[in-house]
């Protein structure tokens, strides 16, 4: 695995090399080809944890992908925000979705899930406003709205998956997304700068955006997962997986792959 410092994240992140769509997490439905209504349900693989249906495939990857930008976005927040408010949600936020991202390496490869190390043109110019904005009010009232926008949406799409999947190991993953996105609503709307009219509306309206905009590149099989590093002190409380997947003892478990 390929550990990700901040620096060399941030280089990454704003260089154009991640290409996970923001509208892809806002629109779970324009994540891929062809994943919603019944193609969502559609059962992908038989395991041995509960059936995988596409819906499910497609949420693991929206948590890997939610990490890939919000992370180096977070970081940037603790050095150039100027709000104490914005520094502290900052740190919930790496902490949270360094936890999530775990998770989603630990189960991806038990359900066959090769999860991207990129996101979409869209996403990475998104990331390039508030890396152009100057450091201050206009970068931490942007950072707020933004995320507050972005979480909000996403937290009702992990709501959902929580409810619906008959999979023990994306259900463990919802879950543990339902708790860290709430935290981090909460600690972006204690800044106190967000634009909560704007934030709302963003979610509400359809993106009017090309398609080489809205679906990120497929993970490559046996590709090495940039790793999203936890902070010295982490709060978030890991899932326990290997509980939960029956592989305490070390061994991972082989997945009945089944349908495809």
């Amino acid at each position: 695995m390929v550990r990700v410092s901040r620096n060399a994240m941030g280089t990454l992140f704003v260089g154009g090399a991640l290409s996970m769509t923001l509208a892809a997490l806002v629109y779970p439905s324009l994540l891929g080809v062809d994943t919603v209504s019944n193609a969502a349900s559609r059962v992908i693989a038989d395991t041995q944890w509960g059936p995988l249906t596409e819906g499910d495939r497609d949420f693991v990857v929206q948590v890997r992908a939610a990490g890939l930008w919000a992370y180096p976005v977070a970081q940037m927040g603790l050095t150039k925000g100027t709000d104490k408010g914005v520094v502290a949600a900052s740190k919930h936020l790496v902490d949270g979705h360094a936890a999530l991202d775990l998770t989603c390496r630990k189960i991806a490869p038990l359900l066959n899930i090769t999860l991207p190390n990129q996101a979409s043109p869209q996403q990475t110019r998104f990331v390039s406003q508030l890396t152009a904005d100057t450091k201050g009010e206009q970068f931490d009232r942007d950072f707020s709205t933004i995320l507050r926008q972005t979480d909000g949406s996403f937290f009702g799409t992990a709501a959902a998956i929580r409810t619906t999947t008959k999979n023990a190991l994306v259900r463990a993953l919802a879950d543990q997304a339902d708790h860290v996105l709430l935290d981090h609503i909460v600690t972006l709307e204690q800044t106190g700068l967000v634009d909560i009219e704007q934030a709302l509306s963003r979610q509400a309206a359809s993106p009017d955006l090309p398609a080489s905009d809205l679906t990120p590149p497929p993970g490559i099989p046996g590709q090495q997962t940039a790793v999203l590093t936890p902070p010295p002190n982490p709060t978030s409380t890991p899932v326990d997986i290997d509980r939960i997947a029956g592989t305490e003892d070390g061994v991972t478990a082989s997945p009945n792959t089944g349908k495809k």
